[in-house]
């Protein structure tokens, strides 16, 4: 998959930009029929319709911004259609009444014949002033990060993955995420999102035993060819030394939970200690996507994958449960010169947990 979205030079590039520049109006740069007559591309979309949704409170927009049947896959639960989606938003915002939300990045891929296909990074600053699903308010203002992958057509989210911090949220509320979970965990999942996390798992586990995959040396050339060989030699075949071929010395890597985590050594380790958790694990890859970011042989790529094993180590989740876990996951990374220089990986942690208070095996 070569990076070559059409018109991709004239469509919006968000790092560095400022929210004033990103909202002011543009003449359309890019096919995109069946959307609004004010979005000039794609990214534009994104951007503009999030923030009329959640700054300007117009909630509404969600009715003609999503399919009245939208899937939303989370790893805490999923829902189905638009009408959940404004009710869900509605309980955050009543939680987190003063929530913002920057577009740090928006990555994507496709046109409006096939449909297209964005993951948007956003950076969030909260004030908890009402009860959430965190428990009471605290009054406590948080900073989380959130990535929502979306495939869109003519103006319309049909489907969403979405994850976030939430483990870091409980933290910075003053509450502990175990705890947390634990008291989540004691109402019954709905039967249906039981069902797709097993069935997932069985999905993920179902791989043959990993082969070696040669990790391409241009990564803008094929960049899914590149974050495939990536995941394939580093967490399915346990190549960890392949980190200090793949990412520069100084790489910085936001993780779940805050993490932030600094060259080869750390995050080496942080791999390792949520392998040696799920020692059992691998990890498909299911969607990639990527845009130009005007470095030498640069690239910014979107991963979104999954992760399934068996809950066997202590080293970050506790003692071992022999509970299946499922890890829904979106990574974010940032290459020059044929080398990782930033990265983003989040996933629900506190859903990670929840999973392992249950029957062994399930």
């Amino acid at each position: 998959m070569a990076v070559d979205q059409k018109n991709a030079g004239a469509v919006t590039y968000v790092p560095g930009s400022d929210i004033s520049e990103l909202l002011a109006p543009r003449p359309r740069v890019q096919p995109l029929a069946g959307f609004d007559e004010d979005y000039a591309d794609f990214v534009d979309y994104i951007i503009k319709c999030t923030h009329r949704i959640w700054e300007e409170k117009n909630l509404g927009l969600i009715y003609t911004h999503y399919t009245h049947n939208c899937l939303v896959h989370t790893l805490g639960g999923q829902t189905y259609g638009a009408e959940e989606v404004v009710q869900n938003t509605l309980r955050t915002l009543a939680a987190f009444p003063d929530r913002t939300l920057y577009g740090d990045h928006v990555i994507w891929g496709g046109d409006e014949v096939a449909g297209f296909y964005s993951s948007h990074r956003i950076t969030s600053f909260m004030t908890n002033l009402g009860p959430s699903e965190f428990g009471p308010a605290t009054g406590k203002r948080v900073r989380t990060t959130t990535i929502a992958d979306c495939a869109v057509k003519a103006n319309r989210i049909y489907e969403e993955w979405l994850v976030r911090d939430n483990s870091w949220i409980a933290r910075q509320l003053g509450l502990d995420p175990v705890e947390v979970a634990r008291s989540q965990a004691a109402a019954m999942p709905k039967a249906a999102h039981e069902e797709w996390r097993l069935g997932e798992i069985d999905r993920v586990l179902g791989q043959v035993a990993p082969e070696a995959a040669e990790i391409p040396r241009d990564a803008a050339e094929d960049p899914e060819a590149f974050a495939r060989a990536v995941f394939q030699e580093i967490w399915n075949r346990r190549m960890f030394g392949a980190v200090r071929q793949i990412y520069s010395p100084s790489t910085r890597l936001e993780a779940p939970n805050g993490r932030r985590l600094f060259g080869h050594g750390e995050i080496i380790g942080w791999i390792v200690a949520l392998l040696a958790t799920v020692p059992d694990a691998r990890v498909t890859v299911d969607h990639v996507c990527a845009v130009p970011n005007g470095q030498p042989g640069g690239v910014d790529i979107a991963v979104r994958w999954s992760l399934a094993g068996t809950h066997k180590g202590p080293a970050l989740y506790g003692a071992p449960t022999n509970r299946r876990l499922l890890i829904l996951g979106v990574t974010h990374w940032t290459v020059a010169a044929g080398r990782i220089t930033g990265e983003w990986t989040i996933f629900d942690e506190l859903a990670v947990l929840r999973q392992t208070f249950g029957a062994p095996g399930a």
